[in-house]
């Protein structure tokens, strides 16, 4: 039996001699890499974070101690020494999360995979304790360097600094990285943190990764070599957290479990909030995610683990991010007055491309998207056309910025919705389902939705030609399916199919996005029932062309196919729009239902809510037969769709 293989939860590891800990941090590793070359999933911060995590499970007593993880793919270790060894289907249905579950220990506080949240939980979590009389329970909060780039710990940090006889323990695991590496003037700062620790060895570091730092790289490298050349007049920069009332421990080299252990002990004493500043490597213990200069296999998929390297995909289709990315470029050879910014995702989001061409348009604002939506609204200002790529679920956090800073303005922003709709495997919190129903109550916003990747380089042109006010494109996660081509135009609507009918019922099949293709086939299933169907893409879903009024008037019943939540979508709208109009044809949503959804691929979550040709076939043809009173097309309709399963 391995040593890892002994450890069934957090007493086990706290009888463990200490001698034995870094061969413990060895097997750990060896775990990781194995399993998720299988799977794919978060490799590089979880490799970085063995020693750091083995010790906060020696000091602390989870789980009447609360520790918890921001952000939660850094939670890997915590699983194993949990007792979760069985990581066959990491971020698969049926498998672990690929983040802290509550469902699945009572070790894990909160299920965050949206950065820069845990102290503000810690500081709520301290407080009922306190309330509570449970003074002896300890909260530790374990904060990324990219994590503090968010305003959230900044206004958490003001309230816990605030109460001293309130301990909280932030265990700040600084690998100097949130995907790419961090920036801004809090990396400058933790940067001469790290070099209080030993001049030579910080030197040699910072030489090496800060000048590739946007913006305070070299700055910062300047003011190392000053300190280098014995300028003893620097402040103490640990004064900025000391000056918030908070004591702090650090810098410790975070790979060292018994100094990590012991600093954490330390801090446990003291009684008040204080910092542990713990330094590590992303990657560390594997080679090539060490090598990896992108992100240290941050979020890998399956990988030959002897090499790193993910198996080839001979003729493998772009994907939507990477048709984004390429777009951009050719825009900004263009348009000089086109910028782009990203919150801490350049690779993601696919502007790593667009940051090479044009450097000094390219703006990394760190994981702070409200900052980054208000930022934006100031470029607009000042006579830019700023380009926001972000995850769509992310900017969920910034809606306000985008309603009372970029539309009240009527500004000139476009809003680059990556992984929007269902994305699956990262769970509830990925899921991109949520933003066209914010983004429809958002007056003067202009919404366009593309099929595929000729849609999607064409309506991004026409979002960044909009002067007058904010405009949003999405798009899913994967690969771009075939290009559909329209066969006739409804106003500036595309007609993608017409199915003549036998029996005088005639649907509407309107379908925004990238399930174009599951419609279609769904609408030959319910043409073979003798039913008309009509399948327009709107591309634009936010205003509705009002050809579409006019269109649904011809029809015996509108059906709506969305990737979006069903409440406020696409759907809603049409929905909307037809009663505003007068035209009393019913209107049908085919959507996602309004839950937090279990990980699971995207394909097996589309099965669940009955996105497939079949179900919708069976679904529109019932709905069309109770409307025209002919029930047996109902029954035909679903043999005819099981049939086509088979």
């Amino acid at each position: 039996m391995t040593l890892l293989e002994s450890i069934t939860g957090p007493e086990d590891l706290k009888r463990l001699d200490a001698t034995l800990l870094p061969r413990l941090a060895g097997e750990v590793r060896e775990f990781l890499v194995d399993a998720v070359s299988k799977t794919g999933g978060h490799l590089g911060s979880n490799l970085g974070a063995v020693e750091l995590t083995i010790a906060l499970h020696r000091v602390f007593d989870s789980p009447r101690d609360r520790i918890l993880f921001d952000t939660g793919h850094q939670a890997y270790v915590h699983k194993l020494l949990t007792g979760r060894h069985d990581f066959s289907a990491l971020k698969r249905r049926g498998g672990i999360s690929g983040y802290p579950s509550q469902a699945e220990s009572e070790h894990d506080v909160i299920e965050n995979s949206h950065a820069s949240t845990a102290l503000s939980y810690a500081d709520g979590i301290a407080k009922a304790f306190q309330l509570r009389g449970e003074s002896e329970r300890a909260v530790v909060a374990v904060v990324g360097d990219g994590a503090l780039t968010g305003g959230m710990c900044w206004e958490a940090l003001n309230n816990i600094a605030g109460a001293k006889d309130r301990p909280v323990i932030i265990v700040v695991n600084d690998n100097g990285r949130s995907y790419s590496p961090t920036i801004g003037g809090l990396a400058s700062h933790l940067a001469d943190l790290r070099v209080t620790q030993g001049y030579e060895h910080a030197l040699d570091l910072i030489k090496r990764t800060v000048p590739r730092a946007p913006v305070v790289g070299h700055v910062a490298y300047e003011a190392l070599h000053g300190i280098k050349k014995g300028i003893k007049d620097v402040l103490q920069p640990q004064a900025m957290f000391e000056d918030l009332g908070m004591k702090y421990v650090g810098p410790i080299d975070g790979h060292d479990a018994e100094a990590v252990e012991h600093a954490l002990r330390k801090a446990r004493s003291f009684g008040r909030p204080v910092i542990v500043h713990a330094i590590t490597r992303k990657g560390q213990g594997y080679e090539p995610a060490l090598a990896d200069d992108e992100d240290h296999m941050h979020g890998a998929g399956a990988f030959d683990p002897a090499t790193g390297k993910a198996p080839a995909k001979p003729g493998a289709a772009p994907g939507w991010t990477k048709v984004f990315g390429d777009e951009m470029v050719a825009i900004g050879a263009e348009r000089p007055d086109v910028v782009a910014i990203t919150a801490a995702m350049l690779y993601p989001v696919g502007l790593a491309p667009f940051a090479e061409a044009y450097p000094d348009r390219m703006y990394d604002v760190g994981i702070a998207e409200q900052h980054a939506a208000t930022s934006a609204a100031g470029l607009a200002l000042g006579g830019m056309h700023p380009v926001f790529a972000v995850y769509a679920t992310f900017l969920n956090r910034a809606f306000d910025q985008v309603l009372m800073d970029v539309a009240l303005h009527r500004l000139p922003v476009t809003f680059a919705l990556d992984r929007s709709g269902v994305t699956g495997d990262d769970g509830a919190s990925h899921n991109g389902m949520w933003d066209l129903s914010l983004l429809s109550l958002v007056p003067g916003m202009r919404i366009a939705v593309p099929r595929d990747g000729a849609r999607l380089r064409e309506l991004l042109r026409e979002c960044v030609a909009i002067e007058d006010g904010p405009s949003a494109i999405r798009y899913p996660k994967g690969s771009v399916a075939a290009d559909v081509e329209a066969v006739d135009k409804a106003g500036e609507m595309d007609v993608l199919a017409r199915h003549a009918g036998a029996n005088g019922t005639r649907v509407l099949l309107v379908v925004a996005g990238a399930l174009a293709g599951t419609a279609l086939a769904a609408a030959e299933l319910v043409a073979a029932q003798g039913i008309g169907v009509t399948v327009v893409d709107p591309r634009w879903v936010k205003p509705l062309d009002p050809a579409l009024v006019e269109l649904a008037a011809d029809h015996t019943l509108v059906a709506v196919v969305e990737d979006n939540g069903r409440t406020g979508g696409v759907g809603d709208a049409v929905a909307r729009e037809l009663r505003d109009h007068a035209v009393d044809v019913p209107v049908r949503t085919y959507g996602i239902e309004q839950e937090f959804l279990d990980h699971a691929s995207r394909a097996q979550i589309l099965a669940d809510l009955g996105l497939t040709p079949q179900d919708l076939a069976r679904e529109i043809t019932a709905a069309t037969a109770r409307i025209a009173g002919h029930g047996n097309a109902s029954a035909a309709a679903e043999h005819h769709a099981e049939a086509a399963t088979d």
